[in-house]
């Protein structure tokens, strides 16, 4: 057992443990802060909130027998700042935004607006730079769903720039109008969102997620939207019922998420859990995520996003999460015109997720579309239909269906020819799948560079139901199949064990060439 600090704020330290499993330990383990017993869990990245500024602590882990001692100072804070001292009731009935926002515009740098404890009903807060927003603990944030109420970011706004425009709204890849989200951060630095409260969309089949593919004025909000943001940090927060996508940092650098929970209903429409759009050095570690859809979906725009602004998603870190319920666990695009690049994911549950890697893409994305350097190792998965999914003929957009996007048949290399390069699995325990260990299909003009597979053990559900592995036309749905590669130049398998397959183990169309076992 080993301990650290992760990340430490004026209040707030969050202390990571490892060597104990994934995500969580088998058994609990003890926190103490200067002798006070403040945790007794499970999870292995853990919040302590409620300590002073500018104050020495010593924190003492303890599982089993094994004991860690963390010595750690707070930072400075300038002054707090009581949203209730501004006007908001917390009383579940009184729209509180404006004492909310009137209390953010007052916050001095490096203050912290506090939120405690009451059930607060707001629309859109927008945050500044060099502050804290800290929704306490029992402190709830309810959005009100009246479209009327919601600003909106509209999609381009003409400007003396390089691109002559400035983007506010997105919609899924596309500069488009969009509600502003719940919680707004606009070209913003330095700032955290903290606490162990909760932000509520209160979306349901009665609002938000009525004819969910219409746009009405504008387009649905998400709960937290970061725009062009820098040093961010989310913590601890539960982020819950959100109108589409829960939490979208768009062009933003050197933003982290560190014990944060994102839930919604399994058939709720679009909720992706984290989706972030060209950004660089993300973390992501300790989170939990069970949404309607994706639980993480790194993106970086369609096709005119990628070719002008040509921004990959690029040097992501994603640690000790769990995610469930969702369409995917860990999905690249299909929103991925920019590319995605350097992705390292390592002791995460995966659990009833329909795939666990997914990678979405098509011709038409673009030759900035590249997807390379993706390392998954350490990975648990129980109950995922379909553990790795590489879908090269994903029929989104209006032209999905189009022979140009569908055809298996050899096309020319050009500017719309997607990328895909190399990819690692390593160490990877599966079971209870039903459709296919692995499913990849790539192009016959642009074929998957080189996919490892080492160390990975997977076993089949008895009661295994077909499901269609990848959402492209042409394909069937399959049960219980092996290692399905079509149009990928190397393959390489190392100690790979998989029990109760139907048929071989490797089946190869196109493939350049096959090492190992």
């Amino acid at each position: 057992m080993k301990a650290k600090v992760l990340w430490k704020s004026a209040r707030t330290v969050v202390v990571e443990i490892s060597d104990l499993g994934y995500f969580e330990s088998e058994k609990a383990h003890k926190i103490y802060v200067n002798g006070e017993l403040k945790d007794e869990g499970k999870r292995n990245v853990v919040t302590i909130t409620d300590l002073m500024p500018d104050t020495s602590y010593e924190i003492v882990v303890e599982y089993d027998s094994e004991k860690d001692i963390l010595k750690v100072k707070t930072e400075k804070e300038y002054a707090t700042l009581n949203v209730k001292d501004f006007g908001a009731k917390g009383d579940g009935v009184t729209n509180d935004t404006a004492f909310i926002q009137c209390a953010i515009m007052a916050c001095p740098k490096n203050g912290r607006v506090y939120i405690p404890a009451g059930t607060y009903k707001i629309t859109p807060l927008f945050l500044k730079s060099d502050m804290v927003f800290e929704i306490g603990e029992g402190a709830k944030l309810e959005a009100l769903t009246d479209r009327n109420l919601f600003p909106i970011l509209p999609g381009r706004i003409e400007a003396d720039n390089e691109h002559k425009e400035y983007l506010l709204g997105s919609w899924e890849g596309d500069p488009q109008d969009a509600f502003a989200a719940i919680i707004t951060g606009i070209n913003l630095e330095n700032v955290v969102i903290t606490g162990k409260g909760v932000i509520d969309g209160c979306a349901s089949k009665e609002n938000w997620w009525f004819e969910p593919k219409v746009k009405k004025i504008a387009w649905r909000p998400r709960m937290l939207f970061l725009n062009n943001c820098k040093n961010v940090v989310v913590n601890a927060i539960t982020v819950q019922n959100s109108p589409s996508w829960n939490i979208h940092p768009y062009f933003c650098e050197n933003i982290a998420f560190y014990d944060v929970k994102v839930l919604g209903p399994k058939d709720s429409p679009n909720t992706d859990g984290l989706d972030p759009e060209s950004c660089k050095n993300v973390e992501i570690i300790g989170c939990y995520f069970s949404v309607g859809d994706d639980c993480i979906a790194i993106k970086s725009g369609k096709i005119y996003m990628g070719s002008t602004y040509k921004t990959p998603s690029e040097k992501l870190t994603i640690r000790q999460c769990c995610m469930r319920d969702g369409h995917g666990s860990i999905v690249i695009g299909s929103e991925m015109a920019g590319g995605v690049k350097d992705l390292d994911v390592t002791e995460c549950l995966f659990i009833n997720t329909d795939r666990g890697l997914r990678i979405k893409t098509r011709r038409g994305r673009g030759k900035d579309a590249v997807v390379d350097g993706i390392k998954f190792e350490n990975i648990i998965m129980d109950k995922v239909l379909v553990p790795i999914v590489f879908n090269m003929f994903y029929f989104c957009d209006p032209d999905g269906h189009s022979e140009y996007v569908q055809s298996k048949e050899l096309y020319p290399v050009d500017e719309r020819t997607p990328y895909l390069g190399k990819f690692l699995f390593k160490d990877i325990d599966a079971k209870d799948c039903h459709a296919a260990t692995a499913y990849m299909y790539g192009l016959p003009e642009q074929k998957v560079k080189e996919v490892i597979f080492e160390n990975i053990n997977v076993t089949y559900a008895d009661d295994a139901e077909p499901f269609r592995a990848a959402m492209m036309d042409g394909i069937e749905p399959v049960v219980k199949l092996g290692i399905f590669a079509k149009n990928v130049e190397c393959l390489k398998l190392k100690n790979v064990t998989v029990t109760g397959h139907d048929g071989d183990l490797v089946i190869a169309e196109g493939v350049d060439k096959i090492e190992g076992k």
